[in-house]
C-alpha cells in the first residue's frame, strides 16, 4: 500500500471514529449536526481516493466530450418558463455566458451558466465557452437581481478558462472576475453551482461561489489545464497526463480535500451518453439541496459561505 493511501486510510478510521461519538451527542444541537455532515463528506472523499486508482486523463477527456450537456441542455430537461436576461448594462452581452429567470418545480430561480457550441459556427458565436468580463458583470448584475426579488440562484460551469484576449484585458477582466468573487461571497439568496464539464481557473470560480458546489462525475476543477500546468513546470505540454494526475483535478479528490461538497453520478460511459437521465440525477440533488437552504434566513447564508470557503486549503490536524 502506497503511503498516501495509507494515510488517507488511518484519517478514514479516525473521522469514522469521531462520527460515532458525535452522533450520539448531536440531537437536537445545530452545530453538531452541520459538523456531522462535513465529517461524513470527508468520509465520502476519503473514501473513493482509498479506492483503486482511476484513469485521471480519461476523465479529462470526458469532461471535454463536446456532446457533454450544455447549459442550454439543462435548462431544457429541468427548467421551465426559461426567459433570458440579455447585457451588462455597461459594454454589451456575452453568448460564452447564458442568463436567466426560470421555474424549478414551480419555484421561480436565476439560472447561470457557460455556454459552448457544438458546431464550428457555434463554437465561434459562444467564444468556445470563454467568457469575456461583460460575460461576468452580466452574471453578476443577474445574481444582485435575484437578491433583490428573493429567488434562488443556480449556476452551471463549463469552460477552459475567462477569455484571455487583449480586447478582454483591456475591459478589465482580472477586475470583473474579482467583483464577483466578492460580490457572490454576500448575496442573499441560496446559490447553488455545479461544475458540469470543464472548471477552469478564475474563470469557473466567478461563477462558483455558492453556499453548495457540485461536481459531476467525469467533471475536472482545477486552477489552470493540464496542458498549461506541464508547458509552466516541464515546459513540455506532452507531459499533460502527468500534470492532469499531480493537480488532483477530478471529482473524488476534490471532494476529499473539501474543495467541493458532492459528486454528481453519470450515466454508465459518461452524462454526453443520456442527457436526460443526466438532467434527472442533478435535479434530484438539486431539489434536495435547496430545499435545506431555503431553511436558513440570509444572515446564516452568508456566514456558512463566508466559513465554507475560509476553510479551503487548511490541511492540518488539531490533536
Amino acid at each position: 500500500m502506497e503511503v498516501g493511501v495509507g494515510a488517507k486510510t488511518d484519517e478514514l478510521e479516525q473521522l469514522e471514529r469521531q462520527i460515532e461519538q458525535l452522533e450520539s451527542a448531536s440531537a437536537g444541537d445545530p452545530d453538531a449536526r452541520k459538523r456531522l455532515r462535513d465529517m461524513h463528506a470527508r468520509v465520502e472523499g476519503l473514501r473513493k481516493q482509498a479506492a483503486p486508482k482511476v484513469d485521471v486523463w480519461a476523465r479529462v477527456e470526458l469532461a471535454r466530450h463536446p456532446q457533454r450537456p450544455y447549459t442550454l441542455d439543462y435548462v431544457q430537461h429541468m427548467f421551465t418558463d426559461f426567459s433570458e436576461i440579455h447585457g451588462d448594462r455597461a459594454f454589451g452581452d456575452d453568448p460564452a455566458m447564458i442568463c436567466g429567470v426560470a421555474r424549478f418545480h414551480g419555484e421561480e430561480v436565476m439560472v447561470i451558466g457557460t455556454q459552448k457550441g457544438r458546431d464550428t459556427k457555434q463554437k465561434v458565436y459562444r467564444n468556445f465557452g470563454m467568457p469575456n468580463p461583460e460575460g461576468y458583470r452580466k452574471a453578476i448584475r443577474c445574481m444582485q437581481m435575484a437578491e433583490k426579488f428573493g429567488r434562488p440562484v443556480f449556476t452551471f460551469i463549463d469552460t477552459p478558462g475567462a477569455y484571455p484576449g487583449l480586447g478582454a484585458e483591456e475591459r478589465g477582466q482580472g477586475e470583473a472576475i474579482a467583483y464577483n468573487l466578492r460580490e457572490m461571497a454576500r448575496i442573499k439568496v441560496p446559490i447553488v453551482c455545479t461544475v458540469t464539464g470543464e472548471g477552469g481557473s478564475g474563470g469557473a470560480l466567478a461563477i462558483a461561489v455558492g453556499d453548495r458546489v457540485f461536481m459531476l462525475e467525469n467533471s475536472i476543477y482545477s486552477v489552470i489545464s493540464p496542458e498549461g500546468c506541464a508547458s509552466i513546470m516541464w515546459r513540455d505540454a506532452g507531459k499533460r497526463v502527468l500534470a492532469a494526475e499531480a493537480m488532483h483535478i477530478i471529482a473524488p479528490d476534490l471532494l476529499g480535500m473539501g474543495i467541493v461538497d458532492a459528486i454528481v453520478p453519470e450515466p454508465p460511459g459518461g452524462a454526453q451518453n443520456d442527457h436526460v437521465a443526466m438532467a434527472d440525477n442533478l435535479d434530484k440533488m438539486l431539489v434536495e439541496t435547496l430545499t435545506e437552504l431555503k431553511m436558513m434566513n440570509p444572515q446564516q447564508l452568508i456566514n456558512a459561505r463566508y466559513d465554507k470557503f475560509r476553510k479551503m486549503g487548511q490541511f492540518f490536524q488539531q490533536v
